[in-house]
């Protein structure tokens, strides 16, 4: 096993980027609730931890803290955001409630860089997130760095060789954030880069055999690229003992149902069972507008759908398998209880009805997508299909605002039909994490022709990103904005006007529901 560096989970949306951030060093990352104790940490052979952000307040009744003696093993300590400020009260120092707030991008000044900021400029543009701040510091410790509100935004205690940041060094917006990861990995604790994509196929390949043993496993194939990696990695570990069930759930893109059967059925040989469900979700979507009730019914609906399907496939099916990712996980459920905030619910996480009497299989659980497009390509999956932008488990149901129709759907169908085509004849697809459509409840005016036209506004979202946690909205090109508004307008009547989303994540999300 490779050496193991801790992340204490104290309920930061970011909590897993950090772990990502960890890998992509390759050095092998656990998460852990922010409460284990020393002694577990002890026992796993721990050779670093790191202290997550979290949404509480260290002033706060409830506020969560560690075990005091992680302080006491002998390895190196970082703490992120909240976790520096809880090193700060846990070791003496003193922390208040900052006047002014920090959030969004600030400037890092380094006066000393030391071990954590080896090699990397003296200033650095950083990504913000706090209400508190240190105010007096722990014996020991020095302060090193300095943003416009923290004079404490960097301290050191190269004695114990415990470091504590203010900012986020995890997310994208940070300037070569990871950089101050893998000093701290590398300088600092002395991590082997022991931990690569076959390192994870091969123990989840493993780790897949024994959970299932000899049983069967139902998995919801998509076509998307969650599913199809479970798929395969699936594949490779249980073969003929894994049945895909492919939902038409009548919230799917243009030919979604035609090129999923073609590819895995004629082509990768699964064994492929295909359910036309569209009329039932429609049905049960009729006047309902709320996005999380949308997210409910379709979630409830699917689980139906692959209760009759388990009934006719047979005996021996135990498991139900998902292509469930990280963000899918940290953005609706708390991770093991830790105080992590819902911020919406996803139609295939939060465990399944006890009458189902199935087994949650979820092997990519705890990973980002960029981590799941390797792990794909490792497995030797087709670069159309490990590239593909991503799609909402929900489908266009989270992209018709409002309530869902079949006219809707089909409006927007059209819409992201040209949207696509233009990116992917542009060259600009495979340059953007992710590239669609969405249809407003709402009418415009336009001209048609000599004739006024009353008609739908359709939303084009285009954003860059590494893992989905963040993102940025990508600064297309006019004259290709300009095309791809002339198209959707001249070619779908039923749209008079088209708007571009440039909002960022945070504070916005990437899907509009």
């Amino acid at each position: 096993m490779p050496q193991t560096i801790a992340v204490l989970d104290f309920g930061s949306q970011y909590t897993q980027v950090i772990a990502r951030r960890i890998r992509e060093c390759e050095v092998y990352s656990r998460i852990y609730p922010y409460a284990t104790s020393a002694e577990a940490l002890r026992k796993d052979g721990v050779i670093g931890i790191i202290l997550s952000g979290g949404p509480s307040s260290v002033f706060a009744r409830t506020a969560p803290l560690p075990d005091p003696a992680i302080f006491e093993l002998g390895v190196p300590v970082l703490g992120i955001c909240y976790g520096v400020q809880l090193m700060g009260r846990l070791l003496g120092g003193e922390v208040a409630k900052s006047q002014a707030r920090e959030f969004g991008h600030g400037t890092l000044s380094i006066a000393k860089p030391g071990r954590l900021f080896a090699k990397l400029p003296r200033k650095l543009r950083v990504w913000n997130s706090h209400g508190d701040k240190l105010t007096a510091l722990p014996p020991g410790f020095a302060p090193i760095g300095t943003t416009e509100n923290s004079p404490y935004a960097v301290i050191e205690d190269r004695k114990r060789d415990f470091y504590g940041i203010q900012f986020h060094p995890e997310v994208f917006h940070t300037e070569r954030g990871t950089e101050v990861i893998r000093n701290f990995l590398l300088n600092v604790c002395g991590a082997q880069q022991d931990w690569t994509t076959k390192d994870f196929i091969k123990h989840a390949v493993g780790e897949i055999r024994r959970t299932v043993g000899k049983s069967r496993v139902l998995l919801g194939l998509s076509g998307g690229v969650d599913s199809s990696v479970a798929a395969a990695l699936l594949h490779r570990a249980i073969g003929k003992q894994l049945t895909c069930v492919f939902v038409d759930n009548g919230l799917l893109r243009a030919g979604e149902r035609e090129a999923v059967e073609a590819l895995y059925g004629k082509h990768f040989k699964i064994d492929l069972r295909v359910v036309d469900a569209s009329a039932l979700f429609l049905r049960r979507l009729k006047g309902v507008g709320e996005p999380e009730q949308k997210r409910k019914i379709i979630g409830r609906t699917f689980v139906e759908v692959f209760e009759k399907s388990l009934k006719q496939i047979g005996r021996g099916v135990d498991f139900l398998a998902q292509g469930t990712l990280y963000p899918d996980v940290i953005e609706s459920v708390a991770i093991d209880n830790n105080p992590a905030a819902l911020i919406k619910s996803h139609h295939n996480v939060g465990g399944l009805p006890e009458r189902m009497k199935l087994k949650l299989l979820e092997p990519l659980r705890e990973l980002f997508k960029d981590e799941v497009r390797a792990v794909g390509e490792a497995l030797g999956l087709p670069r159309e299909v490990v590239w593909r932008h991503p799609f909402p488990g929900p489908g266009l149901g989270v992209r018709v605002l409002g309530e869902v129709s079949r006219d809707k759907l089909d409006v927007l169908r059209q819409a992201d039909t040209i949207l696509l085509e233009e990116m992917r004849k542009s060259d600009w697809y495979g340059k953007v994490w992710q590239a669609f459509c969405v249809f407003l409840p709402v009418k415009s005016v336009g001209v048609i022709g000599d004739e006024r036209n009353y008609s739908w506004v359709i939303a084009v979202r285009v954003v860059e990103s590494i893992d989905a946690m963040t993102a940025d909205w990508t600064r297309l090109p006019y004259d290709l904005l300009q095309h791809i508004s002339n198209r959707i307008t001249n070619e779908v009547r039923e749209v008079s006007r088209v708007v571009l989303d440039i909002s960022s994540k945070p504070p916005a999300t990437i899907e509009w529901e």
